[in-house]
């Protein structure tokens, strides 16, 4: 269903109150939402705000999208304009420390593994909150369990295409030279 047919169909059964279509759209799409608002380095109740103001947009223009095939990136770039507005009437942008944004769920292992793993998160984290904020914005919504397409994370960052690849690269780069500056600073545990 992930067809431009496939998605036109689907808008047009949410719009006539078919609640499997909806789902299936909010399953489909709810990984980008959710990754547009964290870009952002919202509070967790603040982007799960944006999230559920996203929906409720769809859900007012749901007769209204002319274009089916790019809902992905009518959808990032809804998210983002909340994400401004939220910004907005805050006054200022908080930073986050929700470093859920990159930990898998926690396995069952040694308390050796345990704190090794808590280590090596925290001093990429750490590494992280030094990249340029371009760079986490970019970086979160890549590394979203269903990562969007160029075209949605064109949409959600206002970069054109063609500088999404590279620009990946530079910020990858920033971050390992980040930790590693980072674990030189640590030094020898």
């Amino acid at each position: 269903m992930g067809s431009p047919a496939g998605i036109e169909q689907l808008l047009r059964e949410a719009a006539g109150g078919d609640e499997h279509a909806w789902r299936t759209i909010v399953e489909r799409f709810t990984g980008l939402v959710w990754a547009t608002a964290r870009a952002h380095r919202l509070a967790t109740a603040d982007a799960a705000d944006v999230v559920q103001t996203t929906w409720l947009r769809l859900v007012e223009h749901l007769d209204r999208i002319r274009e089916p095939e790019r809902l992905g990136a009518w959808l990032a770039t809804t998210a983002r304009h909340e994400c401004l507005r939220t910004i907005r009437l805050q006054g200022r942008e908080l930073p986050s420390e929700d470093a859920e944004a990159f930990e898998g769920a926690d396995a069952a292992g040694s308390p050796d593994a345990n704190l090794l793993t808590r280590e090596r998160d925290s001093a990429l984290w750490n590494a992280f909150t030094k990249i340029a904020d371009r760079c986490q914005r970019l970086l979160r919504l890549l590394a979203a369990s269903d990562p969007p397409t160029y075209e949605e994370i064109s949409a959600a960052t206002g970069m054109p295409i063609g500088a999404i690849g590279p620009t990946r690269a530079r910020c990858l780069d920033q971050l390992r030279r980040a930790l590693d500056v980072s674990v030189l600073e640590a030094g020898p545990s």
